[in-house]
C-alpha cells in the first residue's frame, strides 16, 4: 500500500468520526431532551480527542512526507494538499486543549440557550469566558505554528487562504457606502410601503408548505431532512444532509426564507463530488463558497421578482388566503422592504453586512484581549448604535442572539458577507452564460441555476481554493462591485 492510499484510508475513517459528531450536534440542537447536555458535551469532547489523536498519530507526519514524494493526478494531489493542512492545524494543538475546547463550547452552547430564552447574560458570562479563553490560547498556538496572526490561524479554519489583510479594505468598502444607502433606501421606501399581512399564518401551514419549496429547489429527501431548531442550521453530512428552521405565525416569511437558505447549503454539500466522498477534497472548500451557496438561492433567486411572482399563488393556495396583500406586487414589495433592525437573521441583504462588521470588529477585540467578555453588552449596544443607528433593549435582542461565540466559532461571521459578495457575481455570472435563468425561476424551477453552479462550484469540492473557484467561474477576483451593483438594481429606485 502507498503512502498515499494510507491516507487516503485514514482520513476516511476521521470523516467517518466528524459525521458522527456532526449527527450528535444536530440531535442535540433538534431532538436531544436537556437532561443529556452533559453526557452529550462528553460524548462530543471524546470523539473531537480520537480524531485528534488519530491525526496525531506519529506515522501520519512520516506518511504525508512519502506520499509528496508521490505522482499523483491533479484531484489526489489536491487531496494530498487538504490532508497536510488538517494535520498542520492539528499538530499545532494539544490534545487537551482541544477536548477542553469543545467541552467548554457545549456546555456554553447550552448554557446560551437559557440564557437566551431568559434574557440573563451573567448565567453565561463564566461559560462565554472559558470558551474566549481556550480559543485565545488556540488562536496563539496556530499562529506560531503558521507563521501568521492569531485572528488569520482562525479565519483559515473556516475559509482556508483568506486573511484579514485581504478581508479589511472590503469591509471598509462596504462600512463606507452602506449607511448611506441605506438611510436613502428606507426613505424612499416610505413613498411605497407595503400592505400588511394582517392573517397570522400557523406553524402548520408553514410546515405543509416548507417541503414543497424545497422540492422545487432540488432537494432530495431520500438523502435528508427538514426540522425545528432554535436558530436555523444545515447540518449532518452530504449523503444525510439535517436542515432545520423555525416558525413564527406573525412572520410565515422567515420561516420559509430561513428554508430557502438553508437548502442552498443542502444544495452544494449534495453537489460535492461523490467520488471524493470521505476524502477532504471532496468536501466543501469553505464557508464563503458555503454562504454564497445559501444567498445565492434565498437572496439572488428567492427574493427575485420572477420567483416571488410565482410564489405569490403558491401561498395564497397554501395558506388559504386572499386580498391585495397576497398579490405579487406586494409579496414583491415586502420581500424587497429594508430597515434597520436589531437581528441578524431577519435583516435584509442592504443592513446585514453592518451587523457582521459589528460581530467581526468585536470578536477580534475580544481575542486580541482588548474588549473582556464582561463589556460585551454594552460594547454591542454602542456598535449597533454607531452603524445601524439602534440601541438593543436588552441583551435577548443584543449581543445573546447568536449561537456562534458560544459554540467557539469565532473568525466564521466574515464569511457571511464574503458569501454575500461572491453570491452577487456568481449570480451575475450565471445570468450572462445561461440568461433563462430568471425565466426558469418565474416557473418556480431552479434547474437552469443549479445545472450552471454544479459544474462551478459544487462538484470543484476542495480541489481549487475559493479564490480560484470564484474567479474562474466569474472572470474576476473577489470584490464589491457585484453585490453592490446588485443592490442598487434592486433597491436603488
Amino acid at each position: 500500500m502507498s503512502a498515499y492510499t494510507e491516507l487516503e484510508r485514514r482520513f476516511k475513517r476521521l470523516d467517518d468520526l466528524a459525521g458522527a459528531q456532526a449527527q450528535l450536534q444536530w440531535d442535540g440542537a433538534v431532538m436531544m431532551p436537556p437532561g443529556g447536555a452533559s453526557a452529550r458535551a462528553d460524548q462530543l469532547a471524546s470523539l473531537a480527542g480520537l480524531s485528534h489523536e488519530l491525526l496525531l498519530a506519529p506515522e501520519v507526519g512520516e506518511l504525508l512526507q512519502r506520499a509528496e514524494a508521490q505522482s499523483l493526478d491533479p484531484w489526489q494531489a489536491a487531496n494530498r494538499s487538504e490532508m497536510r493542512r488538517r494535520w498542520r492545524h492539528a499538530t499545532a494543538l494539544p490534545g487537551s486543549l482541544v477536548e477542553a475546547l469543545s467541552q467548554a463550547a457545549s456546555a456554553c452552547e447550552m448554557t446560551w440557550r437559557q440564557a437566551r430564552e431568559d434574557d440573563d447574560f451573567a448565567s453565561l458570562q463564566a461559560h462565554l469566558e472559558s470558551v474566549v479563553a481556550l480559543t485565545r490560547q488556540a488562536a496563539q498556538a496556530k499562529a506560531e505554528a503558521f507563521g501568521c496572526a492569531p485572528y488569520d490561524a482562525l479565519l483559515e479554519a473556516y475559509d482556508p487562504d483568506t486573511t484579514w489583510a485581504q478581508i479589511a479594505p472590503i469591509f471598509a468598502e462596504l462600512e463606507a457606502f452602506l449607511p448611506e444607502f441605506l438611510a436613502a433606501t428606507v426613505e424612499r421606501q416610505k413613498l411605497s410601503p407595503a400592505l400588511p399581512f394582517e392573517a397570522e399564518i400557523s406553524p402548520a401551514a408553514q410546515r405543509a408548505l416548507a417541503p414543497e419549496l424545497l422540492a422545487a429547489l432540488g432537494f432530495d429527501f431520500d438523502h435528508g431532512r427538514l426540522d425545528e431548531s432554535h436558530h436555523p442550521f444545515t447540518g449532518g453530512t452530504a449523503d444525510d444532509v439535517r436542515l432545520t428552521t423555525r416558525y413564527r405565525a406573525e412572520d410565515f416569511s422567515h420561516a420559509l426564507m430561513a428554508v430557502l437558505h438553508e437548502g442552498g447549503h443542502a444544495m452544494y454539500e449534495r453537489g460535492l463530488p461523490a467520488s471524493w466522498r470521505g476524502q477532504p477534497v471532496g468536501q466543501a472548500r469553505g464557508m464563503t463558497l458555503h454562504e454564497s451557496q445559501s444567498l445565492i438561492v434565498e437572496m439572488q433567486a428567492c427574493r427575485s421578482p420572477e420567483f416571488l411572482t410565482w410564489l405569490a399563488p403558491e401561498l395564497r393556495q397554501a395558506f388559504a388566503v386572499a386580498g391585495p396583500a397576497w398579490q405579487a406586487e406586494n409579496l414583491i414589495r415586502a420581500s424587497h422592504r429594508v430597515e434597520a433592525s436589531l437581528i441578524r437573521v431577519d435583516a435584509d441583504e442592504v443592513s446585514y453586512p453592518l451587523h457582521i462588521i459589528l460581530r467581526t470588529r468585536l470578536e477580534r477585540a475580544l481575542l486580541a484581549d482588548d474588549l473582556q467578555v464582561a463589556e460585551l453588552p454594552g460594547a454591542w449596544r454602542d456598535g449597533m448604535q454607531a452603524l445601524l443607528g439602534l440601541t438593543p433593549a436588552n441583551d435577548r435582542m443584543g449581543c445573546l442572539q447568536d449561537i456562534h461565540w458560544p459554540e467557539g466559532a469565532f473568525g466564521y461571521f466574515p464569511t457571511y458577507t464574503l458569501g454575500a459578495l461572491a453570491a452577487a457575481q456568481f449570480f451575475a455570472a450565471a445570468r450572462a452564460a445561461e440568461p433563462g435563468i430568471p425565466e426558469a425561476l418565474g416557473r418556480g424551477d431552479f434547474g437552469p441555476l443549479m445545472a450552471w453552479l454544479r459544474p462551478h462550484v459544487h462538484a470543484l469540492g476542495s480541489s481549487l481554493s475559493s479564490s480560484e473557484i470564484i474567479t474562474r467561474a466569474t472572470g474576476a477576483p473577489l470584490g464589491t462591485a457585484a453585490f453592490r451593483a446588485h443592490l442598487e438594481a434592486r433597491y436603488g429606485g
